[in-house]
């Protein structure tokens, strides 16, 4: 049987006029359940209702979503952010500890974008909270229009690490990306491993080392428009083929 496995996806805290929502973008939703061939469970950000342990025992993967917001840098021992910088403390406070008890778990993940930076953050790494003064990268950050086709078209090359998952996937030495993220890894957590960099050195796609299960974070979007593009669609795939092996041992049955 074709199990189909439970992903759980991260979700932001939004003001909609006078009420909070917890919301998740929708092509995250479809890409779980095209590409991954899953089913979408959305995540509230309750950190003080949640119990982490209940919750991972009934998921088979954990979605980790891109963002407006940034990673508050008290959590990785940094400056105070500019004056205006989005935020979302409730889905930090929610993240953080659950990235570390999927991994623990054995419980198959994937970062998106915030949540290839939460993915390093969690395990003690730190944040460039704008890459573009740093003085050592580039312009990460998306074309200046309105349009999502152009803010998430093919921006630059992503140089794929030999020796690690991507590789093992049989993703080309070479692909192309978009960009669409001002923040950036500075300090890499220990426990975690270079998959791909950009031309310019920034390190834009990591593993967890020795990890139970398929755990990656990328800070591009292979999200969109997945279907069409082989490379993010072999990432999503391989999620997904994690996510059902956890599914098949939470229940008993066979893949």
């Amino acid at each position: 049987m074709n199990l189909k496995p439970v992903v759980g996806v991260s979700a932001c805290v939004k003001n909609i006029g006078q009420f909070a929502y917890h919301v998740t973008g929708d092509k995250y939703l479809r890409a779980v359940t095209l590409a991954a061939n899953g089913l979408p469970m959305i995540l509230p950000s309750l950190a003080e209702l949640t119990d982490i342990e209940a919750l991972l025992a009934n998921l088979d993967g954990l979605l980790l979503t891109g963002s407006p917001s940034n990673v508050e840098p008290a959590h990785y021992q940094g400056p105070d952010s500019e004056a205006g910088t989005a935020h979302d403390p409730a889905r930090d406070g929610t993240t953080l500890p659950l990235i570390r008890a999927a991994v623990a778990a054995g419980v198959p993940l994937l970062g998106i974008c915030r949540g290839f930076q939460e993915l390093n953050v969690a395990f003690g790494g730190s944040l460039h909270q704008k890459v573009h003064e740093t003085g050592a990268y580039m312009d990460h950050r998306e074309a200046d229009d309105s349009s999502p086709a152009l803010q998430f078209a093919p921006a630059h090359a992503m140089h794929i690490q030999p020796g690690g998952v991507f590789a093992a996937l049989g993703l080309p030495a070479v692909i192309q990306v978009n960009s669409i993220h001002s923040q950036g890894i500075d300090r890499l957590a220990s426990c975690l491993r270079v998959e791909a960099v950009a031309p310019d050195g920034l390190i834009e796609a990591v593993s967890v080392q020795d990890s139970l299960a398929f755990a990656v974070g990328v800070q591009w979007h292979p999200e969109w428009e997945v279907l069409s593009n082989p490379p993010y669609l072999s990432i999503f795939q391989a999620f997904g083929d994690a996510c059902r092996q956890r599914a098949a041992l939470r229940l008993g049955r066979a893949a």
